[in-house]
């Protein structure tokens, strides 16, 4: 019981701390600019890592490489720790590839919220805020593929749906290589 409740914990702010690394970094390569509420957040939950990071591994190009460093270091933290508390000596080895595949799965699960945060506020507000802008602008280059493939039905947007079936199936892929990375 102890052992879940500080894998939950580990889960909850490995994965917030990560996520907002990652955001960080998503939110730069698209050009998406700081100044709304979600920029804020943003900062404020990873400047603390990333500019010490930044004072020794520079942005190339559009891509901030302190960002994805600093995501890639709290999952190794996080497996460390949780091979810590099982107290499995064999299981050195692994971490890295437990901290792979802990960032992907970050990383499709903070899509996944994105699109279920759109699709809300595509269907319950009126008019345009800073908060949906930035928002439909993270999730545009997710669904441009899919805006493609499917048509509008009966004039109403069926892509982020089928963006979020596709991210479910790749959640299950990543957790079961993830289960056999651990055994």
């Amino acid at each position: 019981m102890l052992y879940q409740i500080a894998s939950f914990l580990l889960d909850v702010i490995g994965g917030l701390l990560t996520g907002a690394c990652l955001l960080r970094l998503y939110m730069q390569w698209q050009r998406v600019p700081f100044s709304n509420p979600v920029g804020g957040l943003v900062f404020a939950l990873t400047d603390w890592l990333i500019m010490p990071l930044r004072r020794v591994i520079p942005p190339v190009g559009r891509w901030d490489i302190s960002s994805l460093v600093a995501a890639v270091l709290l999952q190794l933290v996080q497996y460390v720790l949780l091979t810590v508390l099982i107290g499995l000596g064999s299981a050195w080895v692994w971490v890295p590839w437990l901290a792979f595949f802990g960032l992907m799965r970050v990383a499709v699960s903070g899509l996944i919220g994105l699109l279920i945060v759109y699709a809300v506020l595509s269907w319950v507000q009126q008019g345009r805020s800073p908060l949906s802008d930035v928002i439909a602008r993270l999730c545009e280059p997710v669904l441009r593929p899919f805006r493609r493939i499917i048509p509008l039905v009966g004039g109403i947007d069926l892509s982020p749906l089928a963006a979020l079936v596709v991210l479910q199936v790749l959640m299950i892929v990543l957790g079961h290589l993830q289960a056999s990375v651990m055994q």
